[in-house]
């Protein structure tokens, strides 16, 4: 009857959109939460349990703009069958959740619940684009303040990241909405001149190494960039591994796939942009 009545009072905000069109991969859905209860992953705690749901994931196809549904209507959403960056974290952390705060059975409508907890700004999806948190900065703060993470970025040695978030308005191109509804656009760049307007902080690349001790499984990892466009380029999970590293696991775009990849000091190396990190833990 729960999960009846949810979805009933759901429906009139973002159930114009059929849960086809919502929920893509049931079939790995389900076989997640078969798996949960008969392991009792509820019993772990929450970064271990976000830890053992994103390593599930590993290996599903890279998929950019699985957050992109529609033309007009905007809506929470699961894609099991491929995933982006943002979509695997953000579904690791909230499959998580919805083994905690639900008793089974579960259905996707349960995950989609959790979703629009985290997706938008006060938790609440009505159908406006702009309802979605679209920069990653914003989510870490939208979050924080809700105890769905804490930020945990200031607890160790930081520097400011740039402020330069820009990247959807000039680029409206390529995101389905904006691109469909040009009246968007000016509000979308001034939702980007208030991002701008505040400072935002990342632990230095070159102080990532000794930090590590102090990252737990679960933990959520933004990778600050120094470049213009955003404050993130990408985000994925720390996963400590036998010798104490936290490696990084992300949905890929260069291995096309969901990866358990090098430890993190090692993976900002890599590239000349990517200049830190911010930090947030489950709660």
């Amino acid at each position: 009857m729960r999960f009846w009545f949810f979805y009933l009072m759901l429906a009139p905000v973002w159930g114009q959109l059929t849960l086809k069109t919502t929920f893509q991969g049931e079939q790995k859905f389900h076989a997640l939460t078969k798996k949960a209860i008969a392991e009792d992953w509820r019993a772990l705690q929450i970064g271990e349990r976000t830890a053992k749901i994103a390593m599930e994931l590993r290996g599903i196809p890279y998929q950019g703009f699985t957050l992109e549904i529609d033309d007009h209507i905007e809506a929470p959403s699961v894609n099991f069958n491929g995933l982006d960056c943002w979509t695997f974290f953000e579904t690791s952390l909230c499959f998580a959740r919805m083994l905690e705060h639900k008793e089974p059975p579960y259905h996707p409508q349960d995950l989609l619940i959790e979703i629009e907890k985290t997706r938008y700004f006060k938790g609440r999806c009505t159908g406006n684009y702009l309802d979605r948190i679209h920069y990653l900065v914003d989510w870490y703060s939208e979050n924080t303040k809700r105890g769905v993470v804490k930020d945990i970025t200031r607890e160790f040695p930081v520097a400011q990241i740039p402020s330069q978030a820009g990247e959807m308005s000039q680029m409206w191109k390529y995101y389905r909405y904006l691109k469909h509804n040009p009246e968007l656009r000016p509000l979308m760049a001034k939702e980007e001149a208030r991002l701008n307007r505040t400072k935002r902080w990342m632990v230095p690349q070159n102080k990532i190494a000794t930090i590590e001790n102090d990252l737990r499984n679960g933990d959520i990892i933004g990778v600050a960039r120094n470049d213009n466009g955003s404050f993130c380029s990408h985000v994925g999970i720390v996963i400590k591994d036998r010798a104490g590293r936290a490696r990084l696991l992300h949905a890929s775009s260069t291995y096309k796939k969901v990866i358990l990849d090098a430890p993190l000091a090692d993976y900002l190396k890599r590239h000349r942009k990517q200049v830190g990190a911010i930090i947030a833990r489950p709660r």
